[in-house]
């Protein structure tokens, strides 16, 4: 790989050449190692009965792992582990969210950090999952159905359309933001190729703007999470500059015990203590380039609104009498327990999550948990039911398949299942992943995996 000229010597003026030197080589010649995580949200798997090379952890997770895994995959397909770059994981562990907060990944496609924060959650609290792009957010709200995360509005909406309906509402805000890039050359040819000296200042000012909107939804006390993926001083230290300059916010030192990362560097910028800020080189560290900042946010606004919809969360909100029928006869079969507010959008019936504020104007992909959709005289459960309930699978009506019949499954096709007493809506479990809904009918397992999804393995 060949780096720009100008990269080359914006980075020997601010390392050095020697410094330099070994950044570029690492840059060139070194390989990426593929990393991914382990979903805590599914049932607990030994990772050796479905891969056979070698893995390592990732010092930056505790469920992460250094090694390959293939999109498709039964492990993939079913939601139980997420690739993901290793220095990537830092971000969330980092925000370390706790259970009950209300979080927003406001820069969330396609769904990496969005995944690691609820399992921080633990289907407690509220998560919502922005993207502006909205290709890039349907591919988000698929992965978070994917995982099985019950408590995630995903959002299709720019910063500044957000604010008005989240004014100082979250307790913690990811921003990780659209920067230049330069931490993916490695993997990335495209992030090289469009690099150019200015790239780096068009995108701080970009950043500036995000972040603008981002305090508006922040809570006193609150916290904001910034990280890139580029080397830049501009995105980077100048960033953090700037915020603690124009508004009431204190860096917070980030505990890393046992961990060897680099840091900002106290030259780059204009502030105390940018030090505290994580910075991870290749030639230095275990990954690829990123920059992280935590920070506290303490504003004087008494504004606290969270527009909180009043509704219980046990009360049918919406369903006929036929719907709340049809919709009681499935949980005699397949209970659900998991808290917020039933809601039917047309034919679709929703778990909504009890922090939801109204969702009268946002651009909503998911609003919680898909149940499933009401048809002529019955209720037909969703794939993100089945991946929510992957925990407890083996504790309702379920059967178990083969490999080729998972392959046939994802495919979307039907396969005979002869000689079971069984009928009706069973779970589907390859060895011990629950990979979606089917319907046992006559020896036969009709498919119910979407059509969006399908894959030929």
């Amino acid at each position: 790989m060949t780096l720009p000229s100008d990269f080359k010597q914006k980075y020997t003026s601010l390392l050095g050449e020697k410094e330099a030197n070994a950044f570029f080589y690492h840059l060139e010649h070194e390989h990426i190692k593929k990393s991914f995580r382990l979903n805590p949200l599914k049932a607990s798997i030994q990772l050796k009965d479905y891969i056979n090379e070698d893995i390592e952890p990732v010092p930056y997770c505790e469920y992460g792992y250094y090694g390959q895994i293939s999109g498709k995959s039964p492990l993939h397909q079913a939601g139980y582990i997420y690739s993901q770059e290793a220095s990537a994981m830092l971000v969330a562990t980092i925000a370390n969210a706790q259970m009950h907060d209300k979080v927003l990944d406001l820069c969330a496609a396609p769904g990496g950090k969005s995944t690691h924060l609820a399992a921080q959650l633990n289907q407690t609290g509220l998560l919502v999952s922005n993207e502006i792009v909205p290709k890039r957010a349907k591919i988000l709200a698929e992965n978070i159905e994917r995982c099985g995360i019950t408590n995630c509005l995903v959002t299709n909406h720019s910063p500044s359309e957000l604010t008005a309906h989240f004014p100082h509402f979250f307790d913690k805000i990811i921003v990780d933001a659209p920067c230049s890039g330069e931490g993916m050359f490695r993997k990335d040819d495209s992030a090289k190729q469009e690099w150019t000296s200015e790239t780096p200042s068009f995108c701080a000012a970009r950043q500036r703007d995000i972040l603008t909107h981002a305090l508006k939804m922040l809570k006193k006390g609150g916290e904001l999470i910034y990280s890139t993926c580029t080397f830049a001083p501009e995105e980077n230290e100048e960033i953090i500059s700037w915020l603690i300059e124009q508004f009431p916010l204190t860096l917070l030192p980030i505990s890393l015990p046992n961990l060897s990362v680099s840091h900002g560097k106290l030259e780059w910028g204009t502030v105390q203590h940018l030090d505290y800020t994580i910075r991870i080189w290749p030639h230095l560290n275990q990954g690829e380039g990123h920059f992280i900042a935590r920070l506290r946010y303490e504003y004087d606004e008494e504004n606290e609104k969270t527009f909180l919809t009043k509704n219980k969360h046990d009360k049918l909100i919406g369903l006929s009498k036929e719907q709340h029928t049809l919709f009681q006869q499935f949980t005699k079969q397949f209970p659900v327990s998991l808290l917020g507010h039933l809601t039917v959008f047309g034919d679709q019936l929703w778990l909504v999550p009890t922090l939801t504020p109204h969702l009268k104007g946002l651009k909503v992909l998911r609003a919680g948990l898909h149940l499933g959709t009401f048809l002529k005289n019955r209720f037909e459960p969703s794939f993100a039911l089945a991946m929510a309930l992957s925990r407890h699978a083996k504790q309702l009506p379920h059967i178990s398949i083969s490999y080729e019949q998972w392959k046939k499954y994802v495919s979307g096709e039907t396969f005979s299942y002869p000689n079971t007493h069984i009928s009706g809506w069973v779970l589907l479990i390859y060895q011990d992943l629950t990979i979606g809904f089917g319907k046992l009918v006559q020896d036969t397992v009709k498919n119910f995996y979407p059509k969006g999804l399908r894959f030929t393995p």
